[in-house]
């Protein structure tokens, strides 16, 4: 985010929107793509996914952190229908269309290598996203319908808390 912030371009306010709705949404590059300007509340950070994989709808709610990412996006982009993320032209022309899930895998391993940051995927805001909610103690029915998994064993794959989670649990029941 830091390297979105220092970009003052509309090339940075558009990555710092993406990389918000990524990591506070936890959503594939497939349903980011297909994320339209009449999906997103601005008032509650609500993200309607549409069609996601199994042909399934959700809705997704950002942190209220992260919804200003997205609104300074919307004063650059406009507000005419259509993709809520759009490719930008090199003089910073928005071009109201969609982008492909490879060029938003593009855009995000070059703000990685700016940022130092090695061997970095879209994919990883998502399992960080689902790791982060477990950690707070989410219950993993709730991360499942957020993460839009059909299974909660899927789910329970990006589950990286260990022993001390467990003993805490069970020291919190009466004897």
């Amino acid at each position: 985010m830091a390297v979105c912030h220092n970009d003052s371009t509309t090339v940075g306010v558009r990555d710092a929107a993406l990389i918000a709705i990524l990591r506070g949404g936890g959503l594939r590059r497939s349903e980011v793509v297909k994320l339209n300007i009449r999906d997103f509340n601005s008032e509650t950070g609500a993200l309607q996914v549409i069609d996601a994989k199994g042909g399934k709808d959700r809705t997704v709610y950002l942190p209220q952190s992260a919804i200003p990412f997205v609104t300074s996006w919307l004063t650059v982009r406009g507000y005419q229908p259509g993709a809520l993320l759009c490719p930008v032209r090199k003089g910073g022309e928005v071009q109201l269309r969609r982008m492909t899930p490879q060029a938003l895998l593009l855009i995000i391993q070059k703000r990685a290598q700016e940022a130092g940051v090695e061997s970095f995927s879209p994919h990883d805001f998502r399992r960080t996203f689902c790791s982060d909610l477990l950690d707070a103690g989410i219950d993993i029915v709730t991360v499942q319908k957020l993460a839009g998994h059909a299974s909660p064993v899927t789910t329970a794959k990006y589950d990286r808390r260990g022993e001390e989670t467990k003993r805490r649990a069970v020291q919190s029941l009466g004897f």
